[in-house]
């Protein structure tokens, strides 16, 4: 593959920063792949040129003709879906990782085309109904929606490059909301290219996208108040957004999906050969291996009855000691290496930290390999006696889960709690009584909680899948923030206004839609 060199998209040109040149290695081989330069970009001119230039050419447009062009962007992108494997590969994905970014991103932009159809051909969305404000009936209000007057600054994170910025662009263009896009660096080529065959295919009027590669440098210094900021990431670099003078100054809106201690838990009569204990386990595995468990989502603690603790255990570790990372372009590589030697570092700094509360039952995290990162799969259990603290506190960015006792339905919801806020928790259970109380245990804590049961067996789309049709966030460590829920995606992009006046002026400024949504769910 030859080395590409990555460039900014910034008010409406193509262009390089100035900075020392940075180059960027393939995760499989360690061979270079991109080369890129950081800085020397005006970003207040491109944040003023998507607020001047994108914005009001997308407002031009009802809310049903964005969702035509945001269709025919998915139709447009779908083309090029080999090129976005491939180009997956060199942040160390296997063909099965790539497809499900890839195809999750594409998928995810097709919905919010097919959604947005439904909605009517306003400028404005009806929020509930015309409420009567006087006794007489000559004094009304209503709540609407409108599109925010400023640009939406993505900040994504390096393990899902097609479908970070896809799941994010798509509602914003719904709304009629320019977009600025700032990849993550070390998985930046695929991005890159996605940004580039988006420029190419005309569909977006000017200044909706716009790309910046490399460092952030001073973007959140020119925000506005009309602005948001969509960020996925770790804890700390969130804490730091939100944090940041303008940010605070400015009241800029901001959505935030961290890192989280995600938990499954095997109920009660997850006994040896029933249908849920065997889902139970092929769920940890595959979280194991699906983007070597970097992954927002991934399974970091799985708790398991008292009586059943040892015996899963047993089977946990027999089922690791088939996975073993290799080269992520061979067809049978199910685990492939993580995204660089400093992710290594990382994960290896984080089982450090477990040491003492855990030991190591299955697994090695190996040679590094050629490239600098290989990283084999690792199951801990809690340590006999050993009371869990660091388990509920330190991530693991990568393929390792820690297995941990429980004794009552109380105890594993707190143990599950204990992460101080997760995206997703996964039941897995018969007992209707069980998955009721650890589903209300559990809901003010997690932005989902899956329930594995019955006929969802066979269904379920699985622990680690975000699906657009639900909110994607959680609470507390995860970040405070929602994604994606359908028509709810709007929310980070859209000012809610209550209009007040006689309703004959109501009715003739905001008359009801004839067709689509008559409330937005937001």
């Amino acid at each position: 593959m030859s080395v590409v060199r990555l460039r900014s998209y910034l008010s409406g040109e193509w262009t390089e920063g100035s900075g020392p040149e940075q180059i960027l290695h393939d995760a499989g081989s360690g061979e270079p792949v991109a080369r890129l330069r950081s800085g020397g970009h005006d970003l207040a001119a491109a944040t003023r040129f998507g607020r001047r230039v994108g914005g009001p050419a997308l407002r031009r447009l009802s809310f049903r003709a964005r969702a035509d062009l945001v269709s025919a962007l998915a139709r447009s992108l779908r083309g090029h879906r080999d090129e976005f494997l491939d180009l997956a590969r060199t942040y160390g994905a296997t063909l099965a990782d790539a497809r499900f970014d890839v195809d999750g991103g594409l998928g995810t932009l097709g919905h919010y085309g097919k959604l947005g159809r439904s909605l009517p051909d306003t400028h404005w969305l009806p929020d509930g109904a015309v409420e009567p404000l006087s006794r007489s009936g000559g004094f009304a209000g209503r709540h609407i929606l409108v599109p925010r007057e400023g640009v939406a600054v993505q900040i994504n994170a390096y393990n899902f490059p097609c479908w970070g910025p896809l799941e994010k662009l798509g509602p914003a263009l719904l709304a009629g909301v320019p977009t600025l896009v700032k990849p993550a660096t070390r998985s930046a080529p695929l991005t890159c290219r996605l940004v580039e065959r988006i420029v190419e295919a005309g569909v977006l009027p000017d200044g909706a996208i716009q790309l910046l590669v490399g460092g952030a440098g001073d973007l959140l210094d020119h925000l506005e108040s009309q602005d948001a900021v969509l960020f996925t990431g770790s804890a700390r670099t969130a804490r730091r957004i939100r944090s940041h003078p303008r940010v605070i100054r400015e009241s800029v809106r901001v959505n935030v999906e961290a890192d989280s201690l995600n938990a499954a838990v095997l109920g009660p009569d997850g006994v040896p050969g029933s249908a849920v204990r065997e889902a139970f386990l092929r769920e940890v595995r595959r979280e194991l291996a699906q983007k070597a468990g970097q992954k927002c989502t991934a399974i970091r603690r799985a708790f398991v009855p008292a009586g059943e603790f040892e015996s899963v255990c047993r089977e946990t570790a027999a089922l690791v000691r088939r996975m073993s990372p290799g080269d992520p372009r061979a067809e049978d590589t199910r685990l492939g290496p993580l995204v660089d030697p400093e992710a290594v570092a990382a994960c290896r700094e984080g089982l450090d930290s477990l040491e003492a509360e855990t030991e190591r039952i299955a697994g090695d995290p190996g040679d590094p390999g050629p490239a600098g990162s290989s990283f084999g799969p690792v199951v801990l259990r809690l340590r006999e006696g050993a009371r869990p603290d660091a388990v509920h506190r330190v991530e693991v960015f990568g393929p390792v889960v820690t297995l941990l006792p429980y004794a009552s339905s109380e105890e594993a919801a707190e143990g599950c709690r204990a992460g101080g806020g997760s995206l997703v928790t996964s039941v897995f259970s018969e007992d209707r009584v069980f998955l009721g109380r650890m589903t209300m245990s559990l809901a003010a804590w997690n932005g989902r909680v899956l329930t594995v049961s019955g006929r969802a067996l066979a269904e379920s789309t699985g622990h680690g899948t975000v699906m657009p049709q639900l909110v994607h966030g959680g609470p507390g460590r995860a970040g405070g923030g929602e994604e994606l829920g359908g028509l709810r995606a709007l929310s980070a992009f859209v000012n809610r206004c209550a209009i007040q006046g006689d309703p004959d002026t109501l009715d003739a400024l905001f008359p009801e839609p004839t067709s689509g949504v008559r409330a937005a769910p937001l």
